[in-house]
């Protein structure tokens, strides 16, 4: 008859043996790429991709900062530009004669910002004036 004591007596009560991969995982650069490229889709969560792919979010955000950093070539990867594209500002001359009609018939006043001139006429849209500050602004490239 087998007895629950039997067990308490004996030195070792239970072993387990585990078998498969550790926790520790390697992740190739295919994956990691493959990982940071659905983290730079617009409206893109990195918690939510980590979660699926079961990755903890620190880590997506460590490989996407040595991706930026180009410690690994990660981004060279990815799809799509890495950098934003602009579209070139096109100026045509005014002429001299519309210069001073312009003048009398509303308010101007000039922006001067990283070598354009910017002209805001009353009545401008205020989201529309700041759409093209911003991308002039962003037009300099930085030292």
């Amino acid at each position: 008859m087998f007895d629950v004591n039997d067990d308490v007596k004996s030195e070792y009560r239970r072993v387990e043996v585990l078998t498969g991969p550790g926790r520790r995982r390697r992740w190739s650069g295919d994956e990691k790429a493959r990982i940071v490229a659905e983290t730079l889709l617009p409206g893109a969560s990195v918690s939510e991709v980590a979660r699926r792919w079961q990755v903890c979010s620190q880590q997506v955000f460590g490989w996407r900062r040595a991706a930026r950093q180009g410690l690994t070539p990660v981004l060279a990867k990815t799809p799509g530009p890495a950098t934003p594209v602009f579209v070139p500002i096109v100026t045509e001359a005014i002429p001299s004669t519309a210069a001073p009609r312009l003048a009398s018939a509303a308010a101007v006043i000039e922006v001067k910002l990283a070598g354009a001139v910017v002209r805001v006429v009353s009545g401008m849209d205020d989201a529309q004036l700041t759409a093209v500050l911003r991308a002039v602004r962003a037009s300099v490239p930085r030292p």
